[in-house]
């Protein structure tokens, strides 16, 4: 065994990668509710007013839970309260902006929930990458002493 087979070959984080993270992001959002009806939301509510919540529900609810502790722990782990404070102001003032001069409508409920949806995976998804974005920019590598 030679001294380079200890050494791990370190991949740059790049855009394709974050993509990946806000695809994620998106349908771990939109999977949970969205305002087309096709939403677990939706569709444990309905089961819940008919003959009731069945095994495939909880099942369902479970993953769902799992896949949003890992982003939002990742998120407030990598951002803190006051990072994602801030990414939410920057994301919403960005999608005022762009309603503002006319390259986004939110002329009903149903826009405005797709345009927090999009906020809220924008969000997560940002959290999920920034340790790899600040190591990028700054050189320091993040680590969790817990």
């Amino acid at each position: 065994m030679s001294k380079n087979d200890n050494i791990k070959t370190h991949r740059s984080f790049g855009f394709t990668d974050f993509l990946w993270r806000w695809g994620a992001a998106l349908v771990l959002v939109f999977l949970t509710f969205n305002p087309t009806g096709w939403s677990w939301f939706h569709w444990a509510r309905n089961a819940f007013e008919g003959e009731g919540l069945g095994p495939q529900h909880y099942f369902t609810g479970v993953i769902l839970v799992a896949g949003w502790t890992v982003f939002i722990i990742a998120t407030e782990r990598s951002l803190g309260f006051l990072g994602s404070l801030i990414g939410a102001a920057v994301i919403g003032t960005g999608i005022w902006l762009l309603v503002d001069i006319g390259l986004l409508s939110a002329g009903s409920m149903n826009a405005i929930a797709w345009l927090a949806l999009f906020a809220l995976a924008t969000l997560l998804a940002v959290g999920l990458s920034w340790s790899h974005f600040w190591r990028r920019m700054s050189g320091q590598l993040e680590v969790d002493e817990d």
